[in-house]
C-alpha cells in the first residue's frame, strides 16, 4: 500500500514564505565578519531566483554549494560563520531547504560530504520556545537530507543513527505541542524518517519519547486517555462515530501512516506495542470510530501487519476484544479501496482460521493478555477451573499467573470489577491447586488480595474475602 503525498503542514510553509520575504543587509553582514564574500556570491546567485536559474546554477558549482552549507577543509559553513545572526541563520536554513528541494544532485553531493550533519545538528537545540523558528526549520531541512542518506547508503552509517536519535528527540516535543500545526509538522517529518528499517529500528529503541506521544493523540481522538478503561476492552460500541479531542481528520492520518510504517518491523515491535499500549483494543476502537475510509485502509493495514507477524501473542487478544465481529460488519459496508478489501479479508482469513481452534482456555488467556478482565463465563465456570488450573499456571512457565498479578497490581479506578474478577481466579486456583500457593505468593499476589479486603468497593472486597478464605483454609489445613 503506498502512502499519500502530503501536503507541507500550512504552519510551516507560512513561516517560510515570512523568511523569505524578509529583507537581509547582506553587504553589511559580510563587512561586520559575519559572512564572506564568497558566501554572498553563492547567495545572490540562488536567492529570489527562478528554480530553474537555482538548478543550472547549483549543479554548475557543487562542490561550492556543499561547501557553503557544510564547510570545506579550509573554510566555515556559512550557518557557523553567522550563528550570532539570527535573522541570516533563519534565512539560509529556509534557502537550503528550496536548494536541496529543487536539486536533488545537491542533496546527494551533500550526503558525500564527510560531516554533512555538523553545522545543523546543533540548531535542534538552539531554544526550548516552541515558538523559536530556527530549531523548526533545522529539522525540515535535515529530515529531507538524512532521508537521501538512509536511501543512498547500503548499510547503517553512525552519523545517520547519530543524528535520527537527534531529530527523533526534537520532533517528539512537536508531537507533544499543545499547537495542532506544531504536532503536524513534528509527525509528518516523523514519517519521512521512517521509510527504511533502521530508521525504524531506532525510532522503536526511543520509543517513550517517540511511540508515547503518538498513542496518547489515538486515544484522545476515541475520547479514552486512560488506558485502563474498560473503552479500551471492547465495549466502544456506544460510543457515537466521529473523534473526539478536537484531533483532526488530517493529523490522525498522519499519526497513522506513522504507526502503519512502524508495523512492518513487526517482529520487533508487536508484542511490546501491545503489553505497553493495549495496541489491538485501540486499534479496534479507532475501526469502529473510523471517519474515512483512508483511515480506515491504514488501520486494517497496521493490523494486518502486526497480527500477521505475532501470531500466538496477538489473535488471541483481537478475538477478545471481538475484531472478527467487527470485520464481518466492515464487510458490510460499501467499500471501494482496493487495499482497504485487501487487507480486510486478510484479516478476516487470519482470524477465521484462529477461531476454529481456539479452545476456552485459549479465551482466558487472550484476556489475560489484552491486560483488561470482564466477567466472561471462565471466570464462573466450576469445571473450567477444575480442568485447567494447573496448566494456567504452567502454560509459557508461569506467563499467565504473572499477567494477573500484573492486573492486580492497578487501581482500576475507572473499572473496580478487574479488581473483583482478578480476585476471583487467584481464590479459584488455589483452591483447585493448594499445593501451589507458594507459586502465587512469590508474585505478591497472597499480599494484593489481602490488601484488597479493604477496597471501597464492595465487590472487590467480597472476592477478595472469598480468596482469602481459600489461602487461610488450606493453612489451617496443614
Amino acid at each position: 500500500m503506498s502512502s499519500l503525498p502530503l501536503e507541507p503542514p500550512t504552519y510551516l510553509s507560512s513561516l517560510q514564505n515570512n523568511i523569505r520575504a524578509r529583507p537581509i543587509p547582506w553587504e553589511g553582514a559580510v563587512r561586520a565578519g559575519n559572512i564572506t564574500d564568497e558566501h554572498l556570491k553563492k547567495i545572490k546567485a540562488v536567492d529570489k531566483v527562478r528554480k530553474e536559474q537555482r538548478r543550472q546554477t547549483v549543479e554548475g558549482d557543487l562542490a561550492g554549494y556543499v561547501s557553503l552549507l557544510a564547510g570545506g577543509p579550509e573554510s566555515k559553513s556559512v550557518l557557523d560563520s553567522a550563528a550570532r545572526r539570527t535573522d541570516i541563520v533563519q534565512c539560509i536554513l529556509v534557502l537550503a531547504a528550496d536548494l536541496i528541494n529543487d536539486v536533488p544532485s545537491l542533496a546527494t553531493a551533500l550526503v558525500a560530504h564527510p560531516n554533512p550533519y555538523k553545522s545543523f545538528l546543533p540548531l535542534l537545540r538552539h531554544s526550548t520556545n516552541a515558538e523559536d523558528p530556527i530549531p523548526l526549520l533545522t529539522s525540515t531541512f535535515l529530515t529531507n537530507l538524512v532521508s537521501v542518506s538512509l536511501f543512498s547508503s547500503s548499510k547503517p552509517a553512525p552519523r545517520d543513527d547519530e543524528a535520527l536519535s537527534q531529530l527523533y528527540t526534537y520532533l517528539s516535543t512537536l508531537t507533544q505541542n499543545q499547537d495542532s500545526g506544531l504536532q503536524d509538522i513534528g509527525v509528518q517529518e516523523l514519517s519521512a524518517l521512517l521509510r527504511t528499517a533502521r530508521a525504524r529500528e531506532l525510532f522503536w529503541q526511543q520509543r517513550k519519547q517517540t511511540v508515547d506521544p503518538l498513542i496518547e493523540i489515538l486515544r484522545a481522538a476515541t475520547g479514552v486517555k486512560d488506558s485502563s478503561s474498560s473503552t479500551l476492552a471492547g465495549s466502544a460500541r456506544g460510543i457515537e462515530p466521529g473523534l473526539a479531542g478536537g484531533i483532526g481528520l488530517q493529523l490522525l492520518y498522519r499519526v497513522l501512516l506513522v504507526l502503519w510504517q512502524l508495523s512492518f518491523e513487526g517482529n520487533l515491535v508487536g508484542e511490546d506495542l501491545q503489553n505497553d499500549y493495549e495496541f489491538v483494543q485501540l486499534y479496534t476502537n479507532l475501526l469502529r470510530l473510523s471517519p474515512k475510509e483512508k483511515t480506515t485502509r491504514l488501520l486494517l493495514a497496521t493490523l494486518n501487519n502486526l497480527l500477521s507477524s505475532n501470531r500466538t501473542t496477538l489473535l488471541p487478544v483481537a478475538v477478545f476484544v471481538r475484531l472478527p465481529a467487527l470485520l464481518t460488519n466492515l464487510s458490510g459496508r460499501h467499500l471501494t479501496d482496493e487495499d482497504l478489501l485487501e487487507d480486510l479479508q486478510a484479516l478476516k482469513e487470519l482470524l477465521d482460521e484462529y477461531t476454529k481452534t481456539q479452545t476456552t482456555f485459549d479465551q482466558y488467556a487472550a484476556e489475560l493478555q489484552s491486560g483488561h478482565l470482564r466477567w466472561s463465563p471462565p471466570h464462573r465456570d466450576p469445571t473450567f477451573w477444575k480442568d485447567n488450573a494447573r496448566r494456567i499456571l504452567d502454560d509459557n512457565n508461569g506467563a499467565l499467573p504473572k499477567k494477573l498479578a500484573e492486573i492486580l497490581s492497578k487501581n482500576w479506578d475507572n473499572d473496580k470489577q478487574v479488581l473483583a474478577i482478578g480476585c476471583n481466579d487467584v481464590g479459584h486456583l488455589v483452591k483447585e491447586l493448594p499445593e501451589r500457593r507458594a507459586q502465587l505468593e512469590k508474585l505478591g499476589l497472597k499480599t494484593r488480595v489481602m490488601e484488597l479486603m479493604a477496597d471501597k468497593d464492595e465487590a472487590v472486597r467480597w472476592e477478595s474475602l472469598r480468596a482469602v478464605g481459600e489461602w487461610l483454609r488450606y493453612t489451617f489445613d496443614d
